[in-house]
């Protein structure tokens, strides 16, 4: 305990106090409310005693600049028998209790001063626990925003969808995905990751994913999306370090083909009837990441759909983590598509596309002996030729 009080009489008091109830407290006196923020600053302390008639401070102000130098602290203040009332004000100005001098016995100052100690550590643990409601609540917000309904207007197309965070945090990064069927009957897809973690790089996803959205709804080129989402990155990122690899798919009505325009983000991965039926690596990126360089094109690359198709779109999370337990080795695309072949053999893909999701994750994570260091997000769409 920091006792701050000048007068040598009162300390002597409050020392012997203690002492004869054998109280569990440690004492170091200052005698000025500077020494004592010396001493605060130098040591760490479980309580402040403080004199309320200091030579160097008046009224409340030695209370105020106390716990704004140890918030965490708990604060008693000590008052003359006729000034109750500045010790009702110091509880309503942040201190835990207050005692009158000459008025309080040895049992009862030990047991001021420890449940004073734990009325501080309670209201911490309770700040701390409205911080994790605060978080949770953001996080739940910006899911939503990261993470939309998909638009889809054809019965003949099922969807299906999965993230998982990293174990790193238990706030969203900025992974993002979206779906929309617009009236020419054409099909996009997207979906994207802004480099970092935290609430700003997960704000900024969202405005990504709500920009491509409105554009893609509101019929712009699909030439021109991504270079307009790059101008969105640019003016919305808090740091010029800022960067984010996106995938852009555009199925055709007929279903027969899809363009796929990559900036710096992992392929797509086909599944069908075609190629012997084995899951097969879409194209590769046909660009650099958003952020990085000014006047890009990112130009479409086209791939041909099979009579039964399903288009899976992943973030690196899928394929960063290890290749099985105790191995250093990377998953990566080619383990990825080993694993999307056993459980295409035994699962219904085109019909429960979240079934397929779930299981690679639960597989993903299986070989990396638990939560991968980023997050996870996938969207994997099914239909066939002829669907409208």
């Amino acid at each position: 305990m920091l006792l701050v009080e000048d007068d040598h009489g009162d300390a002597f008091l409050v020392a012997e106090l203690l002492r004869e109830e054998a109280a569990p407290v440690q004492i170091r006196r200052a005698q000025s409310l500077h020494e004592g923020l010396d001493l605060l600053g130098a040591e760490p302390f479980d309580c402040v005693l403080l004199d309320l008639g200091l030579p160097d401070a008046s009224g409340l102000d030695a209370l105020e600049r106390l716990r704004e130098a140890a918030p965490h602290v708990a604060h008693l203040v000590l008052t003359g028998d006729r000034d109750a009332q500045r010790g009702i004000d110091a509880v309503a100005a942040g201190a835990q209790d207050y005692l009158v001098k000459g008025s309080v016995d040895g049992d009862g100052l030990r047991r001021a001063i420890l449940y004073a100690v734990e009325r501080r550590q309670a209201d911490s643990v309770r700040q701390q626990l409205r911080a994790a409601e605060i978080l949770a609540e953001e996080a739940t917000r910006l899911e939503r925003g990261l993470l939309p309904v998909p638009i889809l207007n054809d019965p003949a197309l099922l969807v299906g969808t999965g993230y998982r965070p990293g174990r790193e945090r238990t706030l969203l990064g900025g992974d993002f995905y979206d779906l929309v069927h617009t009236r020419d009957g054409a099909v996009h897809l997207l979906i994207g990751d802004v480099s970092g973690h935290g609430a700003d790089e997960a704000a900024l996803g969202v405005c990504l994913r709500v920009g491509w959205r409105t554009q893609t709804l509101g019929g712009v080129d699909v030439e021109h999306v991504l270079p307009t989402l790059h101008q969105v990155l640019v003016h919305e990122r808090h740091a010029e370090e800022i960067f984010a690899t996106v995938s852009t798919v555009t199925i055709a009505p007929d279903r027969a083909s899809a363009m796929v325009r990559s900036a710096g983000h992992p392929p797509p991965v086909l599944l069908g009837d075609g190629h012997g039926g084995a899951p097969i690596i879409g194209p590769t990126a046909s660009g650099p990441p958003l952020g990085v360089f000014d006047d890009v094109r990112w130009p479409a690359r086209e791939l041909a759909l099979p009579e039964r198709w399903g288009l899976l779109l992943l973030t690196d999370g899928l394929i960063e983590g290890r290749a099985a337990v105790g191995r250093s080795e990377r998953l990566g695309m080619e383990g990825l598509i080993a694993l999307l072949a056993g459980i295409d053999a035994a699962a219904s893909w085109a019909d429960e596309p979240s079934t397929l999701v779930a299981d690679l994750i639960e597989e993903v994570l299986k070989l990396n002996g638990g939560a991968v260091l980023d997050d996870i997000a996938a969207l994997l769409l099914t239909g066939g030729r002829g669907a409208t």
